[in-house]
């Protein structure tokens, strides 16, 4: 098999892998018949991805704003749970979750799929860039909501309310659609979660990712982990030959022969499917670790 076809095959995976979770989170398609969010026993727990709690189809809760509601709440208790959730799932996958779970990530996977010239910011300018979702997540996500709470001392979800485009395309949209007396109500603020959804739309079908690589506080906190998840990728330097195929075909720019378990990695796997030489291996164990395993069975 070539590696254009073995690309293919591999993108074809991933592909039902995000439409699989796209459906799993947001399978109740009788919220969207009625234009009613969900509210069983489910949304009581977090799913682990970016996905809109206003989703009409939405059947759990979205961790960032879990974790605003927590902290923002009058006694500002501490939110075990989430952060619990959270930080198993970074020790254990990492952001293996962002490339082959996230619904959001699915959509800006398909707009850069568009035939059009892609567009590359200058380095220092996009290695700035990236920092900005560690502002987001420290400044929207657990400041805001801790810091800056009404008279009676609860705080509105800051990162929900005026940024998530997941929100907008997922809870904000498909509502204001189906309910009329919803879209009576749309005001300044709706114009404005509509107006940056359709500037992050657009940048994603330019620059591949572009939300998860510069503005995503959940990608900010799961990327933390990378280094250190039990999911992990690695080169082998002995089998490379330099050619960067693998670097060409990555959605976040990451520079795979020198640091392939950076934290801009999602593990979407593209450059494994892409290398010539299969210097690439993925999985719960190092390369050399599996290599032992299979030496010993061998003997």
């Amino acid at each position: 098999m070539t590696r254009d076809a073995s690309l293919k095959r591999h993108d074809r995976f991933r592909f039902l892998c995000q439409l699989s979770a796209a459906a799993l989170f947001n399978g109740y398609a009788a919220g969207f018949a009625k234009g009613r969010i969900f509210s069983g026993k489910t949304k009581l727990l977090c799913v682990p991805v970016l996905n809109c709690y206003s989703c009409p189809g939405a059947f759990g809760s979205c961790p960032i704003g879990s974790l605003q509601a927590v902290i923002g709440r009058s006694g500002h208790g501490f939110p075990f749970y989430v952060l619990g959730m959270l930080m198993l799932f970074g020790l254990i996958l990492g952001r293996l979750i962002c490339g082959f779970l996230c619904p959001f990530g699915w959509v800006q996977d398909l707009l850069a799929r568009i035939p059009i010239k892609k567009a590359a910011l200058p380095l220092k300018f996009d290695k700035a860039l990236r920092y900005l979702k560690y502002v987001i997540l420290a400044v929207f996500v657990l400041l805001l909501p801790a810091l800056l709470t009404d008279r009676f001392g609860v705080a509105p979800p800051y990162f929900c309310k005026y940024i998530c485009p997941a929100g907008t395309l997922e809870g904000g949209v498909p509502l204001m659609l189906l309910n009329g007396e919803l879209r009576k109500l749309a005001g300044v603020l709706f114009g404005w979660k509509l107006f940056l959804l359709l500037v992050i739309l657009v940048s994603a079908a330019l620059i591949p990712r572009s939300f998860c690589r510069y503005l995503c506080p959940l990608g900010a906190f799961y990327s933390l982990f990378n280094r250190f998840s039990l999911y992990r990728m690695e080169l082998d330097s002995s089998k490379c030959v330099g050619c960067k195929k693998c670097e060409q075909v990555c959605p976040m720019a990451v520079k795979v022969t020198a640091e392939i378990n950076s934290g801009e990695c999602i593990r979407c796997g593209r450059c494994r499917a892409a290398c010539p030489e299969g210097a690439i291996s993925c999985g719960f164990l190092p390369l050399h670790e599996k290599d032992d395993i299979r030496a010993i069975e061998r003997s």
